[in-house]
C-alpha cells in the first residue's frame, strides 16, 4: 500500500507542457490517496513475513532533489527485498503536529520500521519511539538516539569543498552566491566547505548567502537567486533546495550553479557546474535488514565519499583538464582519509582561529558548527 499525499509547486520557468504534466501527476496521486485513506483501519492483516515500512519525506519526491533521494533509498529497498517487505509513503508533511500525527498513524497501521527524512521530525519522532519500542526507526539529519532510533546524514561538506574548488576556477567576479534553507550546522558546514574550497583555488573569493529558512519554496529561491546574481554573483550554490527552482534560473540568466542531493544536469544543461549527489541505498537496505533480524541497534551513521554515499555528478566541460585533474585529485585524497576539508589554519569571520594549522575539526565540531568562515560576508541570523 502507497499512502501519498503531494502538494505541488511550479517554478516560474516552468513550461506549460511541464505544468499539464505535473498537474496530471498530482490529479492521480490525489486520487489514489483519497482510495488510500478510506482503506485505513480497514484493510485485510497481512501475512506475518511482510514487512510494514513507513516513509515521511518533508517534500514532495519528484524527479531531482532531497525526498527524491530518500525514494530512491526506498525503491532500493524494494528492489533488493521483493515482496518482503511492504511501503507506506506520506510526501510532503510540514514539521509540526502534521508530522506527528502521521507517525502515530503509521505505527496504529502496525509498521515495523519508520524513516523520517526531515531534521525537524526530530523530537517528535524521538517522542514515538519511546512509545513504540517494537517499532525501528531511522532519522535524517538528526543527532538523538534510542536503542530503536538511529540517524543518518552524509558528510555533503566533503563535495560542497570540492564543487567550491571548481567555483573558484571558473568565476569571473571572485563573488559566489548561496541560497540556503536553515542555518543548521549541516548548512553552515556546506557554506564554510563551499567557501574554503573556493578560496583554495582563488583567494580573493568572497560569498554572499540569502536564508530561505525553508526546505522547499520554489518562487522564494528563485528570487533570491536573482538577487544574489544582482549582487554580481556568477556562481550560485543552492542548498537543500528540493526543486531545480534556482538551477533553472541560473541556467536562464547564464550563470554558474551547484546543487545538492541530486543531479540536476537536465535542468542547467549549460549552466551546471556540478552536482553533489548522494545515495542511501546501502545504508537503507542495511538497516531493514538488521530490523528484520531483530539485531538493530540506534546508532549515527555520517557517510562519506569513502562510503560512496556522496559523490560529485556531471561536472561542466567548460573546466580545463588541468582542473579537472586537481578536482579528481582532491576527491581521491578525501576519500582516502588523506585530505579533510576542515584542515587548518581557519579563520573564522570575526578575525578569530577556529582550527589550528595541522589540527582537523572533530566530528563533534562539525555537527555543532556555528559560525562563519572569512569570505562570507553574511551574518549567522540571531
Amino acid at each position: 500500500m502507497l499512502l501519498s499525499f503531494l502538494t505541488f509547486y511550479f517554478p516560474i520557468q516552468q513550461s506549460l507542457e511541464e505544468v499539464m504534466k505535473t498537474w496530471i501527476k498530482s490529479a492521480r496521486t490525489i486520487a489514489w490517496s483519497l482510495a488510500t485513506a478510506l482503506t485505513i483501519g480497514t484493510a485485510p492483516a497481512q501475512a506475518q513475513d511482510v514487512f510494514k515500512i513507513g516513509y515521511i519525506y518533508p517534500s514532495p519526491a519528484g524527479d531531482v532533489g532531497w525526498a527524491h533521494e530518500l525514494d530512491r533509498g526506498r525503491l532500493a529497498i524494494e528492489e533488493k527485498f521483493g515482496d518482503k517487505v511492504e511501503s507506506v509513503v506520506v510526501e510532503n508533511i510540514p514539521e509540526g503536529p502534521d508530522a506527528a500525527r502521521i507517525m502515530n498513524q503509521m505505527a496504529a497501521q502496525g509498521v515495523d520500521m519508520m524513516m523520517l527524512g526531515s531534521f525537524g521530525y526530530m523530537n517528535d519522532g524521538l517522542k514515538t519511539a519511546k512509545r513504540y519500542s517494537d517499532i525501528d526507526f531511522i532519522h535524517a539529519s538528526g543527532y538523538k538516539l534510542l536503542d530503536n532510533l538511529g540517524n543518518f546524514q552524509t558528510r555533503n561538506y566533503e563535495a560542497a569543498y570540492v564543487a567550491g574548488m571548481g567555483a573558484g576556477f571558473v568565476t569571473e567576479t571572485n563573488t559566489i552566491g548561496m541560497v540556503a534553507a536553515y542555518a543548521i550546522p549541516e548548512v553552515v558546514g556546506l557554506i564554510n566547505a563551499f567557501t574554503l574550497g573556493a578560496q583554495a583555488t582563488n583567494a580573493d573569493i568572497s560569498v554572499k548567502v540569502v536564508w530561505l529558512n525553508s526546505w522547499f519554496d520554489p518562487s522564494k529561491a528563485q528570487e533570491s537567486a536573482r538577487s544574489l546574481m544582482a549582487q554580481q554573483s556568477d556562481v550560485i550554490f543552492s542548498i537543500y533546495q528540493d526543486t531545480p527552482s534556482v538551477v533553472s534560473v541560473a541556467e536562464e540568466e547564464g550563470v554558474y550553479v551547484v546543487n545538492t542531493s541530486s543531479d540536476m544536469k537536465q535542468y542547467a544543461s549549460n549552466q551546471l557546474l556540478v552536482s553533489l549527489q548522494i545515495s542511501w541505498a546501502d545504508y537503507f537496505i542495511e538497516q531493514v535488514q538488521a530490523s528484520m533480524d531483530d539485531t538493530f541497534v540506534g546508532s549515527a551513521f555520517w557517510g562519506g565519499m569513502a562510503d560512496n554515499a556522496v559523490s560529485m555528478a556531471s561536472w561542466s566541460d567548460d573546466l580545463s583538464a588541468e582542473q579537472r585533474a586537481t578536482l579528481d585529485s582532491t576527491v581521491a585524497r578525501i576519500s582516502s582519509g588523506e585530505f579533510h576539508p576542515f584542515q587548518g589554519p581557519v579563520i573564522d569571520q570575526a578575525g578569530d582561529e577556529k582550527i589550528a594549522e595541522g589540527d582537523t575539526l572533530a566530528d563533534g565540531d562539525l555537527l555543532a558548527i556555528s559560525w562563519l568562515v572569512k569570505g562570507v560576508e553574511t551574518q549567522l541570523p540571531k
